[in-house]
């Protein structure tokens, strides 16, 4: 995955508590390949198109929203089901970014092995910072990983918290393969080892 260290885009106000993963991409596309050009419109699809395929009245089909690679959400954003393609949806519509008060444990995870940043701002900062965006459409946001700072303008700016893991893992842009990779030598230095000290085992 690429490396993250700063993002700045647009950003959307999403007023959707408790999101779940079925809403973010619905079961119905799950067995979609991931190189399949209509890819993008599985993301929030029942929200955003018709069964005609026809587009919805849904912030994300508004100039200039339609654009936006950050999202300011409610709480529990990602909850339900553990689908990796959730995160997949999201960085085929160039989402980077994700604010919200809180996040289903899985889908944070799944975010930060695929490089999209997820940010946990208080509950009061993201209802903030979604009336000022819905106030003031097209304003850009800037999340800067090594800072741990979400700014923008009118003077925002909001600290968040990350684990050092995390952080690491997304400012290098290791995945679970390139981590392993990284022992390699010790992987291999052990079952040299093996090969001799439980020769039994052969």
């Amino acid at each position: 995955m690429d490396a993250f260290t700063l993002h700045t885009g647009i950003a959307v106000p999403l007023d959707i508590p408790n999101c779940d993963t079925d809403q973010i991409i619905p079961a119905r596309f799950l067995r979609k390949p991931v190189d399949d050009p209509q890819y993008p419109r599985f993301f929030l699809a029942d929200l955003r198109f018709d069964t005609d395929g026809s587009e919805k009245d849904f912030i994300l089909n508004e100039a200039p929203f339609r654009n936006a690679s950050v999202i300011v959400a409610d709480r529990n954003w990602g909850c339900g089901s553990s689908r990796e393609n959730a995160v997949t949806a999201m960085l085929k519509n160039n989402v980077a970014v994700v604010i919200a008060p809180s996040f289903g444990d899985i889908h944070y995870n799944n975010c930060v092995k695929r490089g999209l940043l997820p940010v946990r701002l208080s509950a009061e900062e993201c209802a903030e910072l979604r009336d000022y965006l819905k106030r003031n459409p097209g304003t850009q946001l800037t999340a800067d990983l090594d800072d741990q700072v979400v700014s923008g303008a009118g003077n925002l700016s909001y600290r968040f918290e990350i684990s050092s893991s995390d952080k690491q893992r997304l400012l290098t842009g290791l995945d679970d393969v390139d981590l392993t990779l990284r022992y390699q030598g010790d992987i291999e230095a052990f079952e040299k080892r093996r090969e001799t000290e439980f020769d039994w085992l052969s």
